[in-house]
């Protein structure tokens, strides 16, 4: 996909001055200019992200189920995670490849920047020898083929933490 078809990033301040070229203290980065508000993306999720039942993200946190240290590795952290962050949306941990996984996987839903930040951060500690997908849940516009954007949620728009895994993308029909 080219540059070309993305709307540009600074959208909204085309008016704005120019830049600080001065460094910060530490001599490497640069000083900001000032915002006169935080950005509303701290409080809650950028559309197009799905702000509702499904949440803005999805974590599929993957273990190979024939190793049988990785098999209890992921079982107690699927525990952990219930007990420490029991406000997120927890899925059955499955023993076997479901759906486009390649391998036996549990999911985690996050519906708000805050959960993102903490979840994200804290699993970063905490996956252990396990891979992990984050992809966003984007809502389809109007006229837009559901399966596509769940698509590229999954692939083009994906973070991953650890091995990166091949998923089956057919799954998600033609667009």
């Amino acid at each position: 996909m080219s540059a070309s078809t993305y709307p540009s990033p600074l959208a909204g301040y085309e008016n704005a001055p120019p830049l600080p070229d001065e460094k910060a203290e530490d001599g490497k980065s640069y000083v900001n200019p000032p915002a006169d508000q935080l950005s509303e993306a701290y409080e809650k999720f950028t559309p197009p992200l799905d702000r509702g039942r499904q949440g803005g993200f999805d974590v599929h946190i993957y273990y190979f189920q024939s190793n049988a240290e990785q098999s209890k590795y992921a079982y107690e952290l699927w525990q952990r995670i219930r007990r420490e962050f029991p406000e997120l949306r927890i899925y059955k941990f499955w023993d076997r490849p479901i759906g486009p996984h390649p391998v036996a996987m549990f999911e985690v839903n996050i519906f708000t920047p805050a959960q993102f930040g903490a979840f994200i951060s804290w699993l970063a500690i905490w996956r252990g020898p396990l891979s992990a997908l984050i992809h966003p849940n984007l809502v389809p516009k109007e006229g837009e083929n559901p399966s596509a954007v769940a698509k590229k949620d999954h692939s083009e728009r994906a973070i991953w933490m650890g091995e990166r895994l091949p998923l089956d993308l057919s799954l998600f029909g033609q667009h």
